[in-house]
């Protein structure tokens, strides 16, 4: 049993603070627009870019590694709620995508 929450993609209310934990090449390939780009294995160096007192969703490609980092997350004070099936879902579920290569979005 985690102590964080697991929400669909369709249940992230549109002001919320995603956090993406996916790798560089993942990140500029497709992304949700708006989202800040901290890979996982960042996350302890780059903590005080989060804000203690905001909802954190935090999202990957299928939600393995955004649990991980959701449950760190959460024993470090924060809010994090982890984003059910990640990128995969989003972009089944429709939702806008922007990439920073210049190409088409896409999920890797």
């Amino acid at each position: 049993m985690s102590d964080f929450d697991n929400v669909p993609v369709g249940d992230i209310p549109d002001d919320a603070v995603i956090l993406d934990v996916r790798e560089d090449y993942e990140w500029v390939a497709g992304h949700a627009d708006g989202a800040l780009h901290i890979p996982m294995d960042q996350l302890p160096a780059r903590l005080d870019e989060l804000d203690p007192d905001e909802d954190v969703y935090v999202i990957c490609r299928t939600g393995g590694r955004s649990f991980r980092a959701a449950q760190w997350l959460t024993g470090q004070g924060y809010t994090a709620i982890n984003v059910s099936g990640g990128m995969d879902m989003w972009l089944e579920a429709g939702k806008p995508l922007v990439s920073d290569n210049g190409l088409k979005p896409m999920v890797l």
